[in-house]
C-alpha cells in the first residue's frame, strides 16, 4: 500500500468558484517565473527534487528531468519500457518516482514504483503487478539497482527520500507483510555498499516526507489514523540508533497530516501540512498546518490561508524548501469556492519573524486549473526551486510537469 501527495491533494482540496484573492508579497522577496520543463509523457508530473548545486538539480515523479545551470532536460526513466509483443504476450512497464537525493553530478538516487502490465491476445486478459524501485545516476545514466529482499508475499512501498552524505542516505515508506497482512514502516539505508531495510510495526500510519541535518539527526513526517477521516499527524526521528516516535500537535476536530519537512538544525526542524477544523461528517475547508521543532517540542506557528470563502475552498501545504533560517518557503495548492475541482498553486514565505502568503504563479496550459506544488529545494542562498504538475489537456491530456524559480536576498529578517 502506498499513498501519494497527488492523491492526497486530490482527496482534500475540494474546489470551487474562484474568491477574490490577492497574493502579498513581502518586501525583499522576488516573485517566482515559470520556467520551460519538458514532459516526455502524457503524465509527466513531478513530485521530489535535490539538488547538489545551483547547476546539478534532479526532479522525478512521473518522469525525469535535470537542470544543468542554464535549461532543464529530460532523461529517460529506469524501468519505463514501451510495449513488446512475443507470441501473442504483450508487456510494458512504467516507474513513478516519490524520492530523490542528489549527491554529485556523478551520484544521485531516485525510489519509487515500478508497474509492469501484461496483456494476453488469446485469451483476452490483462495482468498488473508493481514492486518498489530504486534507481541510482552514475554520471552517464540512470539504472536500476538492487534493493534488500523481502519475503513472498511482502509488498514493500517507498515514498521519500533524506540524504546526510554519499554514504548515508535513507529511503522511507511501509511495508505490508503477508503473514497477516500486518502494516509496518520500512526505513531503508544505503552505507555506501548496500542497501538494508529495518521495519517497524504500525497501524493505518503512512511517512510522506523526510529530511536530515546530520547522522543522528533525521526526521520523517506523515499521518496516522484514518486518512481524510480522523487522521492525526505524525513524526518519527533517527537519533543515529534508533527511529521513535516524537509527540506532533493535531488542530481541529477533523484530519491532521504533515506532508513536508526540513531540517535545518537539531532545534530547527518545520514541517508543514493542513488541518480540518470538524469532525466528519460534518464539511469545512481544510486548512493550512505548519509546526516547528525547537530542540524540546513541536508547536503550531500560524500559518495564513487563502480565504476559505466555502466548505469547498481547501487550503493544504505538500512541502517546504529553506534558503536559510530566514528564508524558507511552504508551498502546496488551495481549491476555489464553488465546488469545480479547480486548484492553484500555493506559496508563502516564513522572514524569522512570522508566515506570509506571496505571489505564486499559475500556468495551466488545460481547460482545468490543477497547478500543484509539491516538492522544493534551495541550492544557494536566495535560489529556490519549486516543481510539482499541472493540467495539460492541451497536449492530450494528464499531468505536465511544472518548475517555478525564485530569487530573493537570503536573511532579510523582515517584512
Amino acid at each position: 500500500m502506498s499513498v501519494s501527495k497527488r492523491s492526497v491533494t486530490k482527496a482534500l482540496l475540494l474546489a470551487g468558484m474562484e474568491a477574490v484573492y490577492t497574493p502579498i508579497r513581502a518586501a525583499g522577496q522576488s516573485s517566482f517565473q515559470v520556467i520551460p520543463t519538458p514532459d516526455e509523457y502524457v503524465n509527466s508530473g513531478l513530485q521530489a527534487i535535490s539538488a547538489s548545486s545551483p547547476s546539478d538539480i534532479w526532479a522525478v515523479g512521473s518522469s525525469i528531468i535535470h537542470f544543468d545551470g542554464a535549461k532543464w532536460t529530460a532523461f529517460p526513466v529506469a524501468g519505463n519500457t514501451n510495449q513488446v509483443c512475443v507470441s501473442g504476450v504483450c508487456t510494458s512497464g512504467s516507474s513513478v518516482l516519490s524520492g530523490v537525493a542528489d549527491i554529485s553530478p556523478t551520484d544521485a538516487w531516485a525510489i519509487g514504483e515500478q508497474t509492469t502490465e501484461t496483456v494476453t491476445e488469446n485469451p483476452l486478459s490483462f495482468n498488473t503487478s508493481s514492486q518498489l524501485v530504486i534507481d541510482r545516476w552514475d554520471g552517464t545514466q540512470w539504472s536500476v539497482v538492487p534493493g534488500p529482499a523481502f519475503a513472498a508475499g511482502d509488498a514493500p512501498s517507498l515514498t521519500t527520500m533524506a540524504a546526510v552524505s554519499a554514504n548515508d542516505i535513507w529511503a522511507i515508506g511501509n511495508l505490508l507483510t503477508d503473514d497477516g497482512n500486518f502494516l509496518n514502516f520500512l526505513f531503508e539505508h544505503w552505507d555506501g555498499t548496500s542497501w538494508t531495510a529495518t521495519s517497524l510495526l504500525t497501524s493505518d500510519a503512512f511517512l510522506l516526507a523526510a529530511s536530515a541535518d546530520a547522522a543522528n539527526d533525521v526526521w520523517a513526517v506523515g499521518f496516522e489514523g484514518p486518512e481524510n477521516d480522523n487522521s492525526q499527524t505524525l513524526v518519527m526521528h533517527f537519533d543515529g540508533k534508533s527511529w521513535n516516535k516524537v509527540p506532533s500537535p493535531s488542530v481541529g476536530m477533523g484530519a491532521s497530516q504533515l506532508n513536508g519537512v526540513v531540517a535545518l538544525a537539531p532545534n530547527d526542524v518545520w514541517a508543514v501540512g493542513f488541518s480540518t477544523p470538524v469532525a466528519p461528517p460534518k464539511q469545512a475547508a481544510t486548512l493550512t498546518l505548519i509546526e516547528h521543532w525547537d530542540g524540546t517540542s513541536w508547536t503550531v506557528v500560524p500559518s495564513p490561508n487563502v480565504g476559505p470563502a466555502s466548505v469547498f475552498q481547501s487550503n493544504a501545504l505538500l512541502g517546504i524548501a529553506a534558503a536559510s533560517p530566514t528564508d524558507i518557503w511552504a508551498f502546496g495548492s488551495s481549491s476555489l469556492a464553488n465546488g469545480s475541482g479547480n486548484q492553484r498553486t500555493l506559496l508563502m514565505n516564513w522572514n524569522g519573524t512570522a508566515w506570509s502568503m506571496t505571489a505564486s504563479p499559475n500556468p495551466n496550459k488545460g481547460s482545468f486549473l490543477d497547478d500543484i506544488l509539491f516538492a522544493g529545494v534551495a541550492p544557494s542562498p536566495g535560489d529556490v526551486w519549486i516543481v510539482g504538475s499541472e493540467d495539460d489537456a492541451v497536449t492530450g491530456g494528464g499531468f505536465a510537469t511544472l518548475a517555478i524559480h525564485g530569487t530573493a536576498a537570503a536573511g532579510t529578517g523582515s517584512n
